[in-house]
């Protein structure tokens, strides 16, 4: 039964498809299903020894109280040191908002930047939470097609296109979930051109930008003509393995920065202090854990890959980052969302249908190849089998 006392704010919010899908396989197993899990993003590695190392001794020595809002200094330090070296961005620490997770930062910028009509260029196929919180704060989500041929990049033409008098933000998302595909530093300045003499701001999400398997990125924040009006994200989860760590940040002018720390007053309080202990260890400790974790995914990528693409009906580009294989399955004639239920409740595979990420994402099915070789093969053993009988049964009919 509806709640007749909800705010009407909360018709706008979505959820995600791949925690509905954990749910759907979380009981298929209580059921006594054997399941392969593709659906999460999570990597499937431990934390790193001397990360956990660092938070652990951070507790012992009593750094479990608030930290300032805005982040903890040192931290603060480190990441402007590391987003100097990795991102070549000039920062200091007045530009930092440490946050409880990547995502609080998708929040805080739409609502900070995103008045009611306004609107927001997103990515699509792209993260659900993205048009999730435009449509949340009152903004209109403006979609701009991640085209496959362009080896899931913009066509910039068409983002040009649709930058309008009420524009406000373009996000992009390089790497990309839910494709992989890295944008070219050709097309990041295009974009820093398309922005430079209008007030428009850009949400950088760069989460995956140290699961790079081949070529470069560049972060839009290091050209300094639009850097004021740049909104960096970053999280550990990823490149760090460490998802319930809860860490991540922002890096956006000054002014900016003291109206999401009030945010985060209002919102978190502050992100834990041990945790960003932890975080430090991470960006200024050995990062030969990072280069390892980012070598067994690519030999992963390659297999995954080859396999779908011997599937019938079956192709998939070979993006350059992240850890998601995109699979094209228009050949089979299927729905993407019945082939993806069919997959998970007869094959005991479980994978994302590529419309949860967006109108765009129509035709395709999602892989997390954040799993191990051997379930890997399985998995993709089980689905060359199925669609080998679904593929025959068409034929028959």
């Amino acid at each position: 039964m509806k709640n007749l006392f909800m705010a009407d704010r909360m018709d706008k919010l979505e959820g995600e498809a791949a925690f509905a899908v954990l749910a759907k396989a979380r009981e298929l197993e209580a059921k006594g299903m054997d399941i392969k899990h593709f659906e999460v993003g999570e990597p499937d590695f431990p934390t790193p020894m001397k990360i956990r190392e660092a938070g652990k001794k951070a507790i012992d020595d009593g750094l479990t109280f608030y930290s300032p809002a805005q982040g903890y200094m040192p931290f603060r330090e480190a990441i402007a040191d590391y987003a100097k070296q990795y991102k070549n961005i000039d920062t200091d620490t007045s530009e930092i908002v440490v946050t409880p997770g990547g995502k609080s930062m998708i929040f805080f910028t739409l609502m900070c930047l995103v008045n009611p009509g306004d609107e927001v260029i997103y990515p699509d196929p792209g993260y659900p939470a993205y048009r999730s919180m435009i449509k949340y704060t009152g903004g209109i989500p403006v979609p701009v097609n991640i085209i496959e041929e362009k080896g899931y990049s913009f066509d910039l033409d068409e983002l040009e296109s649709k930058i309008s008098d009420r524009t406000k933000l373009i996000i992009i998302n390089s790497p990309g979930n839910p494709t992989g595909g890295v944008l070219p530093p050709e097309d990041i300045d295009r974009i820093a051109e398309l922005i430079e003499n209008k007030n428009i701001y850009v949400f950088s999400d760069e989460i995956y930008d140290r699961l790079i398997y081949e070529g470069t990125t560049k972060s839009i924040a290091s050209i300094a003509s639009v850097k004021d009006r740049v909104i960096v994200a970053d999280s550990f989860s990823k490149s760090y393995a460490m998802t319930g760590w809860r860490l991540g940040y922002g890096i956006m002018n000054p002014v900016l920065a003291e109206e999401m720390t009030k945010l985060q007053i209002n919102c978190n309080s502050c992100t834990s202090t041990f945790v960003q202990v932890a975080g430090i260890e991470a960006l200024k400790g050995p990062q030969d854990e990072v280069d390892r974790m980012r070598g067994e995914f690519m030999k992963r990528r390659d297999l995954v890959v080859e396999g779908l693409n011997s599937i019938k009906g079956f192709s998939c580009m070979k993006t350059a980052g992240a850890f998601y294989a995109f699979a094209n399955i228009k050949s089979t004639g299927l729905e993407s969302s019945e082939l993806a239920s069919t997959i998970l409740e007869e094959s005991g595979v479980a994978l994302l249908d590529g419309a949860s990420f967006g109108d765009n994402g129509k035709g395709y099915l999602r892989l997390s190849y954040a799993n191990s070789e051997e379930n890997i093969m399985e998995a993709l053993n089980r689905i060359d089998l199925l669609m080998g009988r679904i593929m025959k049964n068409r034929r028959a009919v």
